[in-house]
């Protein structure tokens, strides 16, 4: 098949294409089907996508590593050039590098071109900001086509999971699809049923659709403001009384799309700065050596992993004695839930939203479906059950599930299922 569906996630992509009669995930990354949505410029020029270009940075070898490509869709840092190695280029071309190499592995795998696409794509790419909704999708159709796709069309998030989990049922149900991501939290309310499925036209069996820009880098930024940022001057005083350090800079560096721009040396020097006025500069000095040896993806991917360690263990540590001998930093699963259950609480209430839109009860809902990875997170699952507490719960596959419904989505379009 020459069409394919292509899931680019803000934490890791997927790409599938038909093989007999069964959507399949290709292998983009060694053995496996996901593939991190991270690239890596080294100083040298050399170019490192995944996990590789993951490792490499781990490794500490000279160079500018980028996560979440997807977040900045929609924003005014897509036409903004950053510099990468001794040159600048925009974050729209370093996603169209990304997803360009993504197509190709693709290719090569299956044997032929892949011409026609369905691309996944949140509810909303941005809250409340419909231009930049559509501006987003239209730079993402930019780009399909600028990397050799000859038809691009999208289907929500939500809707394609919910076509992979329709394979699977033998009778009607009303399901509520919950795609918990890095990035977004997306929710629909389908109608289900085996004869509906090779439909080509669903419209009318999507009862609601309804998302909010919060995803699990909103947990690792909450979870990194809340315990490590402290640990490097966030939230401390200055030596004039009454006056705390500038939170711009920890917000930043928490963040994974604008970890980077800490780097400029415009900002490194505001911070020295801040260290001279600051009534704890040792804690300065810790943030000092983060920027100077660019490791603020280091401190992110620790926090990321701390998160993830607590969905099944009670406390997590995080040692930094690479940054000062005997530092470091235990998080309870508790913490998490302190720093974190406002966001677990504004994801829920998509929910109720999503059952005004389809005029429902939570009563009506059959069945929860789950992916993501996200929905790990115990007391996120727990906020959306209680919002449809007498609804089964079905997991999915975490990081699968969009990727296969959007495979099947383009079967359906382009006459091939």
């Amino acid at each position: 098949m020459s069409a394919c569906g292509l899931d680019f996630g803000t934490s890791n992509t997927t790409l599938g294409t038909l093989v007999g009669s069964a959507p399949v995930l290709i292998e983009l990354e060694a053995s496996h089907t996901t593939i991190p949505s991270a690239i890596f410029y080294e100083r040298d020029g050399a170019v490192l996508i995944g996990r590789r270009a993951i490792e490499t940075y781990v490794e500490g070898t000279p160079g500018r590593l980028m996560r979440s490509l997807k977040s900045v869709l929609g924003t005014a840092l897509i036409d903004e050039t950053t510099k990468v190695g001794r040159e600048r280029t925009s974050f729209r071309d370093v996603i169209a590098y990304y997803l360009g190499v993504v197509k190709r592995r693709a290719e090569q795998a299956i044997g032929h071109e892949l011409k026609y696409v369905v691309h996944g794509r949140p509810v909303h790419f941005v809250d409340h900001a419909p231009e930049a909704d559509r501006k987003a999708e239209q730079t993402l159709r930019d780009i399909a086509r600028e990397i050799g796709f000859g038809d691009v069309t999208f289907q929500f998030e939500p809707i394609a999971a919910a076509l992979d989990y329709e394979r699977e049922i033998s009778g009607e149900q009303i399901a509520l699809i919950a795609d918990i991501g890095g990035g977004t939290s997306d929710f629909s309310i389908v109608r289900l049923s085996p004869e509906r499925h090779r439909k080509a036209d669903r419209k009318a069996d999507i009862l609601a659709n309804d998302g909010v820009r919060i995803g699990g880098t909103d947990f690792d930024r909450q979870l990194s403001l809340g315990v490590i940022m402290p640990l490097f001057g966030y939230g401390s005083e200055m030596k004039r009384a009454g006056l705390h350090a500038p939170s711009s800079y920890f917000h930043d560096l928490a963040t994974w799309s604008t970890i980077n721009s800490m780097y400029d040396q415009k900002i490194m020097t505001q911070v020295r700065q801040v260290r001279y006025e600051a009534a704890q500069p040792e804690l300065f000095d810790r943030l000092i050596r983060v920027l100077d040896e660019q490791r603020g993806h280091t401190l992110a991917m620790d926090v990321e992993n701390a998160k993830i360690a607590l969905s099944h263990q009670r406390q997590a540590d995080i040692p930094l004695e690479w940054i000062e001998p005997g530092l470091g930093a235990a998080i309870a699963r508790s913490g998490l839930v302190t720093h974190t259950k406002q966001l677990a609480a504004r994801i829920a209430a998509r929910i109720r939203i999503c059952l005004e839109q389809a005029q429902l009860t939570a009563g009506d809902i059959e069945v929860v479906f789950l992916t993501g990875g996200s929905v790990q997170l115990a007391h996120v699952r727990n906020a959306m059950t209680k919002a449809v507490p007498a609804a089964r719960i079905i997991e999915g596959d975490t990081f699968g599930a969009v990727g296969k419904g959007l495979t099947i989505e383009a079967a359906q379009r382009y006459g091939a299922y």
